[in-house]
């Protein structure tokens, strides 16, 4: 998987921010993304500190860039395009702090075009990476929410789980008057569809299965409807994709199961990618799957936005660092 991503980024390489150039694992990994030569990092930091931690680590960063917000030259610049981009929801002073800091300024490089696509959450939380994201990058054109989805790997082996770590629930969004604007279905429905664009990207043929504790209609609930919901939203949104539900796990991945109880099902049996209704159903999912199922899980992989923004686990390795890092490049 890693080979093809590797061989498309040699072809037409990018440039990936990292927002915490000061930390061992980041270093570490950009020290093999300059050996590679098929992706750019920059870090961001105090040159001198970033340096000197390198040196002390044993790692080559010998000519890298290495941006420091407290010195760098186009902060005016940087200040006034997030003063217009928050439309009055943060000042002059307010943007120039918030900008300080890595995620903050490694997120502005990417939405002025100085990187295709930034690597943060070493040290910072998911949230401290997605919140810059969401208020300065934005959503792309037609995308409504931002999610994730993680993909699960076992020798050829390769599933997609969508959203393990970004939405909490879904509930419908409404107006002022009360006026339902985006259905809790179409929210889900869009997590489906993001995700399995996602899973094509890793090679996958997705075949998606909307989860439930319910299969075709054997339950009822709150989240056997949404789930139930989500799949006919989704089928009128992209037709040509396999998808299913609502359907339990052994009915998305045992033909046995799922065809006795969803017969005629092009996905019941044979799915390989999953969405769940809740991130508590999806995290302990993908989870199970990882320490119980021998899968090796890269993510979570951020999907909604306008440009490739990842975010690590705090508990990462510096291999776990290198291959977002392939991920994150090959998705921009």
């Amino acid at each position: 998987m890693f080979e093809e991503m590797i061989s498309a980024l040699k072809a037409n390489p990018k440039k990936i921010v990292f927002t915490e150039g000061h930390d061992p694992r980041i270093l570490e990994a950009a020290d093999r993304l300059k050996k590679g030569g098929f992706l750019t990092p920059i870090l961001v930091g105090d040159p001198a500190v970033v340096t000197a931690k390198a040196h002390e680590c044993g790692f080559d960063i010998e000519g890298l860039e290495i941006l420091d917000p407290a010195t760098y030259a186009g902060m005016d610049e940087m200040v006034e395009t997030m003063v217009a981009l928050r439309k009055g929801k943060m000042t002059a002073d307010e943007c120039r702090a918030a900008l300080s800091k890595g995620n903050y300024f490694g997120t502005m490089l990417v939405k002025m075009g100085y990187a295709e696509c930034l690597l943060g959450g070493a040290t910072y939380s998911t949230a401290d990476t997605v919140r810059p994201a969401l208020q300065l990058v934005k959503t792309r054109k037609g995308a409504h929410l931002v999610s994730s989805c993680f993909i699960l790997v076992r020798g050829e082996e390769k599933l997609a789980m969508g959203d393990c770590a970004i939405n909490i629930s879904y509930e419908d969004s409404v107006d002022k008057e009360g006026n339902v604007t985006l259905s809790a279905a179409q929210k889900l429905a869009e997590v489906a569809i993001e995700t399995a664009k996602t899973a094509k990207v890793f090679g996958i043929d997705p075949k998606v299965a909307m989860l439930s504790f319910s299969t075709n209609g054997s339950g009822k609930g709150a989240t056997v409807k949404l789930s139930h919901d989500a799949t006919a939203v989704a089928k009128q949104m992209d037709p040509s994709l396999a998808i299913d539900g609502e359907m339990q796990f052994d009915a998305a991945v045992a033909p046995e199961v799922g065809q006795l109880k969803f017969p005629g099902s092009p996905v019941a049996g044979y799915a390989n990618t999953f969405i769940f209704p809740t991130i508590e159903a999806g995290n302990i999912g993908y989870k199970i799957a990882q320490r119980l199922g021998g899968f090796e899980a890269y993510g979570p992989i951020l999907q909604g936005l306008a440009a490739p923004i990842n975010d690590l686990s705090r508990g990462c390795n510096a291999d776990e660092v290198y291959k977002m890092a392939i991920i994150t490049a090959a998705l921009a």
